[in-house]
This record gives structure tokens, C-alpha cells and sequence, in this order.
């Protein structure tokens, strides 16, 4: 169970390191937009697959999201990403900004509003 517990802190650190490396200038512009995306939803409190759906709810975090990770890593430059992985260690000890988790769940509510709305006129 530690071993599984590493693990996790190991993959919330590589999502925080891979946001610094999206925002460094020597990142190029399409690995910042696929890292962009993996870091958006990494970090995002909504999931894409539930997870009380039995299994698979799941999937996400244990499979698909570290393969992305693991990809998008290894498309950025390397200086980048140690001066990425030395910011995200330091951001490690920062308190947690409610209101910041508050803006996103905002954010992906009002994205599913306008889907639906898009849906709601294409449809009807």
C-alpha cells in the first residue's frame, strides 16, 4: 500500500512539473497543447469516466493518465523539465487555493453547459 501511495504522489508531481513545462518557453507549441490538455484534466476535479462506475471508473487515473503523462514527459525538452520538476518540488509545500478549485469546477460546468446548448440547438 506505501508503494501504491508513492506512486500516486509521484504521478501528481509529474502533472504539477509537466504545468511548469507547459508554460516554459523552450516547450514547443504543439507539446504545450497536448500537455496543456493531459494537465487540464490531471488536475481537474471531474473525471471523464465517473468513478463509481464499477472498474472501469477507474481506468482513467490507473492507466490512461499515467501513459499520458508518461508520453507528454518525454516530449519535453530535458532542461525544461528538470527547471519544471525543481518549480513543481517547490510549489509541493504551498497551501491548496480553494478558491482555484472552485474557478475549475466553474469552468468545466460552464463547458458542459454550452455543449448541452449546442447539443440542445443541433438537435432540436
Amino acid at each position: 500500500m506505501s508503494r501504491l501511495r508513492d506512486w500516486a504522489r509521484a504521478l501528481k508531481h509529474d502533472a504539477y512539473a509537466l504545468y511548469y513545462a507547459v508554460r516554459d518557453p523552450r516547450t514547443p507549441w504543439y507539446v504545450k497543447l497536448l500537455a496543456g490538455a493531459i494537465v487540464a484534466y490531471a488536475l481537474s476535479p471531474i473525471d471523464l469516466i465517473p468513478d463509481f462506475i464499477p472498474i472501469i471508473g477507474y481506468l482513467d487515473e490507473l492507466i490512461l493518465l499515467p501513459i499520458a503523462l508518461w508520453f507528454a514527459l518525454r516530449l519535453v525538452p530535458r532542461q525544461a523539465l528538470a527547471d519544471a520538476r525543481a518549480r513543481a518540488a517547490q510549489a509541493a509545500d504551498r497551501p491548496v487555493s480553494r478558491a482555484a478549485a472552485a474557478v475549475i469546477v466553474a469552468l468545466w460546468v460552464a463547458g458542459a453547459a454550452l455543449c448541452a446548448a449546442w447539443l440542445w440547438r443541433a438537435l432540436g
